[in-house]
């Protein structure tokens, strides 16, 4: 442990140094060219407001790099209504909206799986085949805010991707049955919507519960904005990879490109991003509805002070899923070394038999920093680990989902190297412990984001905006396919049993929304797109140069 600790005091001496020369000032200034241009597209109400000090030159990050952590105390940002600034009052206070009832029977929350959570759930098969009709009227009629176009209020800026990730259908004159058509060869549900009802269509069983609450999620949002939802014909994969290769769908075969829906996309695929099932829940593992469990999180950061919590960089999950996961669990301490990663392996069965009793988020923000690390595809740990005022170390992800493209290395966490990462998380630890103020803001800022920009109210307006984009390149009239069921919110959860019945109704929509979604910002332009992709990396080689020069040291 000496040997560490006397390590970290020199790559900080020698990380202290890097303004001095010549090249690091050269590099450090494209930053700041990079920040300037593109502040203004990055949103940063989850920043902390006021200006940065800078740091004395022993300081391992320079003004340059400090001004990336507080874009908006240095440049102009996209224009965004504070969500503090008072409204108008209104000339008459609208009536309250009339709430939402379900008839059920009692419920019974003593099931439970003693041999293991099983590998899919039947509440949609069931209420698929069952006899039980949804009410004539999809719940009560809109409130008069209706009309209005909006909230008054801008969306956060990751909501300019829904342009991006539609382009392609744009680009090509829209989408139409063929290529829904198409679609259906991987999908694992069909979902269309007239009227305001929904109808789905199961075409192949989904791992554990994804398509019922997935599901679930759309008829909460049509119980939010009634009458707002238009109608729809889509096809959706609960599959975690995405499948729609960019380079076999160009130039002529435009035409049969497939649109298809899922929760996560990467540089190489036109998969549709959505939000995944595990907003409304994931009761296999007990993870409870992200409305409630934002608010465990809350509580859990507030139990230790940052200043005082364990020095180290903390991971739980299962390895199993991927290559680079083993590897990560070389990093954890051993009696000869330590990498200053604390690595714990997370057996999912064997806590279900325990009655998940050591899987609690909210008592697993301990630590100053935490590792998000993708699985076989994308993670959905990512919200609850930038949630913890930890600054997040986060390893070179390949996918992106429906938000985490707004997020920025340095700003919103540190950056970690996939092809190095012990010595890297190693690097990032005794970084931020000799800068622990900066450590500290950087997670402030990330769990800001994750509190403000991705709360229940703007993942249901990103759902709302995407679908009536989408919606708006169809070249057909939708209609319901004669396999299709309609289901509802009362099918579905009078179905349920146990855990799932019981984040059914924790996160079922209790009243129509009176106001409108928030302000769809506009498309990127080219240029733009450029310089955002440029900033963040411009980003990451600073900090691999950093490394760098202390593996030679």
């Amino acid at each position: 442990m000496a040997t560490a600790a006397a390590g970290c005091q020199h790559r900080a001496t020698l990380a202290g140094a890097l303004p001095r020369t010549s090249a690091a000032f050269l590099f450090l200034s494209v930053v700041a060219v990079a920040a300037v241009v593109s502040a203004r597209w990055i949103t940063s109400t989850a920043v902390l407001q006021g200006r940065l000090t800078r740091l004395p030159t022993t300081a391992a990050i320079p003004a340059a790099a400090a001004a990336a952590l507080h874009p908006e105390a240095e440049h102009p940002q996209y224009p965004r209504p504070s969500a503090a600034a008072p409204s108008p009052p209104p000339t008459s206070r609208p009536p309250p909206s009339a709430l939402y009832t379900i008839s059920c029977p009692a419920l019974n929350l003593s099931h439970s799986h003693p041999t293991g959570p099983p590998k899919t759930s039947q509440t949609l098969a069931r209420a698929l085949s069952s006899s039980s009709t949804c009410p004539s009227s999809p719940g009560p009629p809109p409130p008069a805010s209706a009309a209005t176009p909006s909230s008054n209020r801008s969306c956060p800026s990751y909501f300019r991707f829904i342009h991006e990730d539609l382009r392609p259908w744009r680009a090509a004159g829209g989408v139409t049955r063929a290529m829904l058509g198409r679609a259906r060869l991987t999908a694992t549900f069909r979902l269309v919507v007239l009227g305001g009802r929904a109808y789905i269509q199961r075409l192949r069983p989904a791992f554990q519960t994804r398509d019922l609450f997935t599901i679930w999620g759309v008829l909460q949002l049509l119980r939010r904005y009634p009458g707002r939802v238009p109608d729809l014909d889509l096809m959706f994969d609960t599959v975690d990879w995405p499948v729609v290769r960019t380079h076999l769908y160009r130039g002529k075969y435009a035409g049969v490109m497939p649109p298809l829906f899922r929760y996560c996309g990467d540089d190489s695929t036109l998969d549709i991003v959505f939000p995944d099932w595990s907003f409304w829940g994931w009761p296999e593992i007990n993870i409870k509805p992200w409305h409630a469990l934002q608010e465990d999180l809350k509580d859990g950061n507030n139990r230790v002070r940052w200043m005082d919590r364990e020095p180290y960089a903390y991971w739980k999950g299962n390895p199993s899923v991927s290559a680079t996961r083993q590897e990560l669990v070389k990093c954890n301490v051993s009696s000869t070394q330590d990498w200053n990663a604390r690595i714990y392996a997370q057996d999912w069965f064997k806590e279900s038999k325990a009655g998940y009793k050591d899987s609690d988020l909210g008592s697993q923000c301990s630590h100053r920093y935490k590792i998000y690390i993708e699985g076989s595809a994308w993670s959905i740990s990512q919200k609850y680990i930038l949630a913890c005022d930890s600054m997040t170390l986060l390893v070179t992800p390949k996918y992106y989902d429906f938000f985490s493209r707004s997020l920025m290395p340095i700003q919103h966490y540190w950056p970690v190297r996939d092809d190095n990462k012990c010595a890297s998380i190693k690097y990032a630890v005794d970084w931020g412990n000799s800068h622990k103020q900066l450590a500290q803001r950087i997670g402030k800022q990330a769990s800001n984001f994750i509190q403000e920009e991705l709360s229940m109210d703007q993942v249901y307006d990103y759902m709302l905006h995407l679908l009536t984009e989408y919606a708006k390149l169809l070249r057909f009239k939708p209609t319901k396919p004669p396999e299709a069921v309609e289901v509802c919110s009362e099918s579905l959860a009078c179905q349920a049993e146990g855990l799932e019945k019981k984040f059914l109704f924790d996160s079922m929509v209790k009243s129509a929304h009176g106001a409108g979604p928030c302000d769809l910002p506009p498309p990127f332009s080219s240029r733009e797109l450029k310089m955002l992709k440029q900033r963040g990396q411009n980003s990451v080689k600073q900090i691999e140069m950093w490394e760098q020069r202390a593996s030679r040291a």
